[in-house]
């Protein structure tokens, strides 16, 4: 996981602030690097020099060895920054470090004509396969690229300046209000310096827009999507019948989970170690809910019985709610998420004997929320809103890692932080398996054909609505967020089932059946029997809960503002 930053000016080397290079070095306390050229461009035979700067910070969680960035060819003068991690090329899977592997291949793509050169390079990020955000520079050809992956599971935030200066961060402080935007996971973006018109500010990049394989293509050039269109049918032999739809998305969810939490290296660290003994490499952001406790109880299948894994679960102090306490009652310990968290970790350990479960409290008093606010703001932005930063404190605090562990069997909590730099988040499964209360809405108002066009929304909308304000704000604790249900496969499997396989709210729910696909809710429900066939049956009827309420981070003033609302500075 790494920090990027470029800029490319006509007047002279841009270099980003104090305050963001400290941004950009949490995310990558490993190493940092730059390189700063100049680029000769005679566009509309007019000569010109542009000022090019490439920035990189590093944590190091691949290989034997720390690979510091920005990578740079000295044959041809081509420069690569990396934030990803690829885990296949066009089907072969990457071992060790990735980002000299997918640089190297870059650097093959770019022989031959331009015309053939940009082809082959779009060609070849289109079957990486893995979360990334990149800034090429092809120097033969004297282009640009950058871009996220398909689904923009990696931060990359755009600044077009008063003089036309483009810039490219993973972060940014937003102290002086300019404005920032992300880079839309749209396609992949190409700037061409010798096409760049020499009286104009600014560079605009062409998009290469992406394009399904199964869809015909709208322009000369695209990058193909490793998945396919939503399965419109509406197949009567729903999940309650199906056994071989959760089958399916048992083994594929393995293979996703495997790639994620094997191999890791050990991140360098000069932070003490404390509390109990052993170190994780892996945590869940735990609330104890479906998605985070089917990850926890298959991470056990997948990892060796001496490795400890940590579930982070956070619970906040918020003064709307807990004002009028009982004597010696604690605010976190009535938090949903805790109550739930304690609940579910029960369950693992019932069902996962010889696993070291590592259930850390971490608890935010409102104190402590109101002093992070300005740096909560800083990464999450450009959104704005209350409910994202409601979503980002949980992340922000949870990521930290810090709290009091208790490891079953002992008497005493300690305190405690985490050693792991890979965190599993659950995201997606809600939006590709219909967890939202909105699925059933959609579905009582217009059936099948409703819900279908809001699954197609929410996961259309992952990437600007989620995404990058996520990899920012847990990215800023020095840990690298994995999402195993946004594995590229996965989706496609997801995507070809039938809705009826995955959330059949058509079905209807017996609640004394001795039949798990009549007894479960219907949101989630191929999910849900996921859960009851890995053994755990209470977490299989848990009911879906935002994480702003669990954790308490929602509406922590006013019970009367929305999460929509924007927020002043």
């Amino acid at each position: 996981m790494c920090g990027i930053f470029f800029s490319l000016s006509r007047t002279g080397h841009v270099t980003p602030d104090a305050n963001t290079q400290q941004l950009l070095r949490n995310r990558g306390p490993d190493s940092t690097g730059q390189h700063q050229t100049i680029i000769e461009s005679s566009a509309k035979d007019v000569s010109t020099r542009l000022h090019a700067t490439f920035l990189s910070t590093v944590l190091a969680l691949r290989g034997n060895d720390i690979v510091e960035q920005p990578l740079r060819d000295d044959t041809t003068g081509s420069v690569f920054c990396w934030n990803g991690e690829a885990w296949s090329v066009a089907g072969h899977a990457v071992d060790g470090n990735d980002s000299k592997l997918v640089f190297a291949k870059l650097l093959d793509a770019c022989t031959g004509t331009r015309e053939a050169s940009m082809r082959r390079v779009i060609e070849l990020l289109s079957v990486v396969r893995g979360p990334y955000a990149l800034v090429f520079y092809d120097a033969s050809h004297k282009r640009i690229y950058y871009g996220r992956d398909c689904l923009g599971r990696r931060s990359l935030l755009q600044q077009s300046t008063p003089d036309g200066t483009l810039v490219l961060s993973s972060v940014c402080d937003n102290a002086s209000g300019e404005s920032w935007a992300e880079v839309e996971a749209d396609g992949i973006y190409v700037v061409d310096v010798e096409l760049a018109d020499p009286t104009s500010n600014s560079f605009p990049g062409t998009r290469v827009p992406h394009c399904r394989s199964d869809q015909e293509e709208d322009s000369d050039l695209s990058f193909t999507l490793p998945f396919p269109v939503m399965n419109q049918t509406i197949d009567s032999n729903s999940a309650s019948q199906d056994a071989g739809a959760v089958e399916q998305l048992r083994a594929s969810l393995e293979r996703s989970l495997q790639l994620r939490v094997q191999h890791i290296r050990e991140a360098v660290t000069d932070e003490p170690k404390t509390g109990v003994l052993g170190e994780t490499r892996v945590a869940v952001l735990f609330s104890g809910g479906l998605d985070c406790t089917i990850l926890a109880r298959m991470c056990h299948d997948l990892l060796p019985l001496s490795e400890p894994v940590d579930l982070l679960n956070v619970a906040f102090e918020n003064p709307r709610i807990h004002s009028n306490l009982e004597p010696n009652a604690s605010p976190y310990e009535l938090c949903p998420d805790r109550i739930t968290g304690r609940s579910s970790l029960a369950e693992l350990v019932e069902i996962c004997p010889g696993r070291e479960w590592r259930f850390v409290e971490v608890n935010i008093p409102y104190t402590e929320t109101q002093a992070h606010r300005s740096t909560v703001m800083a990464l999450m932005h450009p959104h704005n809103t209350e409910m994202d930063l409601s979503i980002s404190y949980a992340l922000y605090f949870a990521s930290r890692g810090v709290g009091l562990s208790q490891v079953v069997g002992k008497a005493k909590a300690e305190p405690y932080s985490t050693t792991a730099h890979v965190l599993l988040s659950g995201l997606g499964a809600d939006e590709l398996f219909g967890g939202y209360q909105r699925h059933a809405t959609a579905f009582a108002r217009r059936r099948y054909p409703g819900l279908i066009e809001e699954l197609e929304l929410d996961f259309s909308r992952l990437g600007k609505r989620n995404l990058g304000r996520d990899d920012r704000v847990i990215s800023n604790s020095s840990r690298e967020v994995r999402f195993p249900y946004l594995d590229e496969d996965f989706i496609a499997l997801a995507l070809r089932l039938p809705v009826t396989s995955k959330c059949d709210f058509g079905l209807e729910q017996v609640t004394d059946s001795e039949d798990p696909a009549q007894l479960l809710e219907p949101g989630k429900r191929a999910l849900r029997l996921l859960a009851w066939q890995l053994g755990m049956k209470r977490v299989a009827a848990e009911k879906k809960r935002a994480i702003q309420f669990g954790a308490r981070t929602a509406k922590m003033e006013t019970g009367k503002t929305k999460g929509t609302h924007v927020l002043s500075r």
